[in-house]
């Protein structure tokens, strides 16, 4: 898949305009805070999951980390992260650009509460040198979201 195709699925929400291509990499939350000039804990990163023969994705801040703990919980498995080599075929887009918008039919998406202390997040937009400025709850729509879980942590409850 890729940012066309990223822009056509968020036409019917009205908000393929606001999709953003940039001219430098923003494939890891540092790169794609640079580029769009914002704190990185408003990058919305997307991690995928194996979940029995398909995989789940779980999109959560930039500044919060997987807690395994809150997953294995949430989820009743320990967490499995994708293969590098399997991402782009079991989720429809590549490493750098998986983003929760136009993805294969049987991928389930997630959100984490870490976005909703923000009123703006940007996750990717299909590609590595993209993103796509959202509300959490615009993110949460038009991702078609099952649900917001609590399976991160954020940086100041690591101390």
């Amino acid at each position: 898949m890729s940012v066309e195709s990223v822009r056509e699925y968020l036409r019917s929400f009205g908000a393929d305009s606001r999709v953003l291509e940039f001219t430098v990499s923003s494939a890891t939350v540092p790169l794609a805070a640079a580029a769009l000039g914002t704190e990185e804990a408003r990058i919305a990163k997307t991690l995928s999951f194996r979940d029995g023969d398909g995989c789940m994705l779980i999109v959560c801040a930039g500044d919060a980390r997987l807690d395994n703990r809150k997953y294995r919980e949430r989820f009743g498995h320990k967490a499995k992260m994708l293969p590098v080599e399997e991402v782009e075929q079991m989720t429809g887009h590549g490493v750098g650009g998986v983003c929760p918008f136009a993805v294969k039919p049987d991928v389930t998406v997630y959100l984490d509460r870490s976005l909703q202390r923000f009123d703006i997040i940007y996750p990717a937009a299909g590609s590595s040198r993209s993103a796509v400025r959202l509300s959490p709850e615009e993110c949460y729509r038009f991702s078609r979201a099952e649900a917001w879980v609590d399976v991160c942590r954020l940086p100041e409850e690591n101390e």
